[in-house]
């Protein structure tokens, strides 16, 4: 909180996160803020840094440093308009700095300036913006076999169920895929839920708009990965022709993980 700051410093207050992903809450923002993501794994492994301002994101704005330069990333009548993901390279290995500048106050009515950041690998961003960091997961092709066998592995979520209905969102270049679900194997935080005074499970996936995803018939497998709360699509093959190919890598002794 920006009140628990002497009123006459003029010091520059230092965070230092050390999770590849989290959030920051910093209410009546004051003067400014210097936060430093440090992972406490290999930073080389992580060279893109994607942040999301939250929907009542106000009170200051948000620099990415680079090379005692600082860079606007979020300004606060932009972040305040809409919850945009802005992604940019991490340079160096000691981690990234972001820079929160409080905006000038008339008064001391309770602003919050709060965001979700990610830190990705290059294995998980393709770009410098949040549609090309989904590219990994909305692939917008079948998967093969073998990138079947490891989703099942490495993925945030795997369900099996059947496609509920589909809406497109032209504007924002997405489609979302609202799934019935017969099975939870796995999810990373609890965006499939059981529907109250009911027991069908449901939940939404995400993906691009360009991957054309039409309602189909018929139980699929459906994995992919959070990015700051939400499920992107992965690989979803059908249920029958998922367990065939598993069935056989099995006999074969050459699938990654038990299912």
């Amino acid at each position: 909180s920006g009140l628990s700051r002497e009123p006459r410093s003029r010091a520059v207050e230092q965070v230092h996160l050390r999770c590849t992903e989290g959030s920051l809450e910093w209410m009546y923002p004051a003067r400014a803020l210097r936060v430093l993501l440090e992972p406490n794994l290999a930073s080389a492994q992580h060279t893109t840094v994607c942040i999301k301002p939250a929907s009542d994101f106000q009170g200051a704005s948000i620099y990415v440093e680079r090379a005692g330069q600082l860079h606007l990333v979020v300004s606060e009548a932009e972040g305040a308009r809409r919850r945009h993901v802005s992604c940019f390279s991490a340079h160096g290995p000691q981690g990234v700095a972001l820079f929160l500048q409080a905006s000038p106050q008339r008064d001391i009515s309770r602003r919050t300036a709060s965001f979700q950041y990610e830190l990705l690998s290059n294995q998980s961003a393709a770009g410098p913006d949040f549609k090309k960091m989904a590219l990994v997961e909305a692939m917008c092709r079948p998967c093969d076999n073998m990138e079947l066998l490891m989703a099942i592995c490495s993925s945030d979520f795997v369900v099996k169920g059947s496609i509920r209905n589909v809406s497109h969102d032209s504007e924002n270049h997405m489609s979302q895929v609202d799934v019935s679900v017969q099975k939870v194997y796995r999810q990373k935080n609890r965006i499939f839920q059981q529907e109250e005074g009911s027991e069908e499970w449901r939940g939404p996936i995400r993906t691009l708009l360009q991957c054309k995803v039409k309602k189909g018939g018929g139980d699929f497998l459906f994995t992919g990965n959070e990015h700051f709360g939400e499920a992107w699509l992965g690989c979803a093959p059908r249920f029958k022709d998922f367990m065939l190919v598993y069935q056989a890598a099995r006999e074969r002794g050459a699938n990654p993980c038990e299912f």
